[in-house]
């Protein structure tokens, strides 16, 4: 894993993105195709803000995996990752993308899981941009996170530090609007993917990096799973970096 630590969470994501463009590029490049997957959530901001002004992108043919959704949300609401999604990149890349596979919460879950699953199967996926929650999973993996399954999406029960995550991150006006249950990519979905593009910003998630980077690989810690990936690039801010004891240069 190579560690890229910046002052401002601004330059963290620049940075992030200009990694996860050349990934595309290179995918475009060998295949004339690209397979992406996209997190949501705070620390995601920065990252989909720069990466939608990369140029020399053909957004044309490039597909968009994303990775969770929360069971019950309506598209509309402020909290759907779909939404969230679609205001901050679909609707903004200078062309329309080839495809972007949503998640939706809405209906039968299992059976949305299979949609999902027929979609992916056999995908090449050329860069996953995901983050590290406050509890340290990955996509809605809360720990004791599945390493095991093979299921690309699964139904995951959300626990109350994840829970708590998303009313301080402000998208829920009380705890117990925070839904229980989602759809989530699964650990080894994650994996798959070709390259890894970590984004953390925020002091709030320090232990978590530490225990994820520094710590054994455990389900009790999912990301620490990250350190088993042969080419996953971690991109932090120094606060997210203030509890690491060891010293990481990309």
């Amino acid at each position: 894993m190579r560690v890229y630590i910046d002052d401002s969470v601004q330059a963290m994501g620049q940075r992030a993105a200009a990694k996860a463009a050349a990934c595309i590029r290179d995918a475009l490049a060998a295949r004339d195709a690209a397979n992406i997957i996209l997190a949501t959530g705070a620390s995601q901001f920065e990252v989909l803000a720069a990466l939608v002004k990369e140029p020399d992108i053909a957004w044309g043919k490039v597909s968009v995996f994303h990775l969770d959704e929360y069971a019950g949300l309506p598209m509309s609401h402020p909290a759907s990752f779909r939404g969230y999604l679609k205001a901050r990149f679909a609707d903004v890349v200078p062309t329309p993308l080839r495809a972007f596979h949503y998640i939706s919460g809405e209906g039968e879950l299992e059976a949305e899981c299979a949609r999902l699953a027929a979609l992916i199967e056999g995908a090449a996926i050329d860069v996953a941009c995901i983050g590290i929650g406050e509890n340290a999973h990955i996509a809605f993996n809360d720990p004791p996170a599945d390493f095991g399954t093979e299921k690309p999406y699964i139904v995951v029960q959300l626990d109350e530090a994840c829970r708590r995550q998303q009313l301080g991150e402000g998208w829920f006006p009380t705890f117990e609007d925070v839904p229980r249950e989602a759809i989530s990519m699964s650990v080894r979905q994650i994996l798959k993917s070709a390259v890894l593009v970590c984004s953390v910003p925020d002091a709030r998630k320090a232990d978590a990096v530490r225990k994820s980077l520094e710590g054994a690989v455990t389900p009790e810690a999912p990301a620490s799973i990250l350190q088993e990936h042969g080419d996953c690039h971690l991109f932090l801010d120094t606060a997210a970096a203030s509890r690491l004891e060891r010293r990481h240069d990309g």
